[in-house]
């Protein structure tokens, strides 16, 4: 038996790789049909070629990751995580799908370069990818601030971060994303550019949190991850999780909220992003 570790094979975990998968499964039947239509079989080859070819396209066109992020990736791809919870390793269940990946690691890196911010905070940051993909476009007096609950996962990002020449400019507060943020606030704290992507069932409160203190600066930025849920969030409603709904209802409070504008842009699993409107 070889000593090589095969990597993991991600499930789709977006609305476009869910609908890829399907589509694939019925491209299979149907070519073991000669009783279809001609045009309905090839309609649906092509439906199947057209969403599986999108992501690699983005992929091959994307400025490609740095030497550093793309050792984050391998690292966070061939980690046991199912093993690590079962054997209490980490204190809530994680998965490499888990990672923000190539392209909207580069989204958020030009965020940063386009907003010209300088200190961030990051709500939820697994093993750091995003967070160092962030950190390599803030200037050299740049801050990113990384909340994240679970210690292993903290320690892979940590790791990584210090074998990075930008892994300086992150610093990890370890715990509860909320008691985080309330400490964040009390001590004054203020960021340019905030990225969510933690507890789905939290994001209201993250949102509040962010809007009623200082914490987001007068001109900054929030950016949310995972805002379409696997296509959950417009899809019947007697079809969603937990999170599916969560998500959901969060993103009626921000539509409906007349302090800020925003933008759901469907990237991967949905990001959107918000600006707070002055009076």
């Amino acid at each position: 038996m070889s000593g090589v570790i095969a990597k993991p094979i991600a499930r789709p975990v977006t609305p476009l790789g869910i609908l890829t998968k399907k589509l694939e499964a019925a491209v299979k039947e149907i070519n073991q049909r000669p009783d279809l239509p001609a045009e309905l079989v090839n309609n649906i080859n092509q439906a199947w070629c057209l969403a599986a070819g999108l992501d690699p396209y983005l992929e091959e066109c994307t400025t490609q990751e740095s030497a550093a992020l793309a050792a984050l990736a391998q690292k966070t791809a061939t980690e046991a995580w199912g093993e690590h919870f079962t054997e209490g390793t980490t204190v809530r269940p994680l998965e490499q799908e888990m990672l923000s990946g190539h392209i909207e690691g580069q989204i958020l890196k030009m965020f940063v370069r386009m907003t010209k911010a300088k200190k961030v905070l990051e709500i939820g940051m697994f093993t750091g990818y995003s967070a160092l993909a962030m950190a390599e476009a803030l200037p050299a007096d740049g801050l990113l601030v990384a909340c994240e609950v679970d210690p292993y996962a903290a320690e892979v990002a940590q790791a990584a971060f210090e074998r990075s020449p930008d892994g300086a400019k992150i610093r990890v507060e370890l715990g509860s994303a909320l008691e985080t943020l309330h400490k964040l606030a009390e001590s004054g704290e203020s960021f340019d550019l905030v990225f969510i992507d933690a507890d789905k069932r939290e994001y209201t409160a993250y949102f509040y949190i962010l809007l009623n203190t200082n914490l987001l600066a007068p001109d900054g930025f929030i950016c949310v991850d995972n805002t379409l849920l696997q296509g959950e969030v417009y899809l019947p409603a007697q079809e969603r999780t937990v999170n599916g709904e969560a998500i959901a209802q969060f993103n009626r409070t921000v539509a409906l909220d007349p302090r800020v504008e925003q933008v759901l842009l469907p990237l991967r699993d949905g990001l959107t992003i918000i600006r707070r409107v002055h009076p």
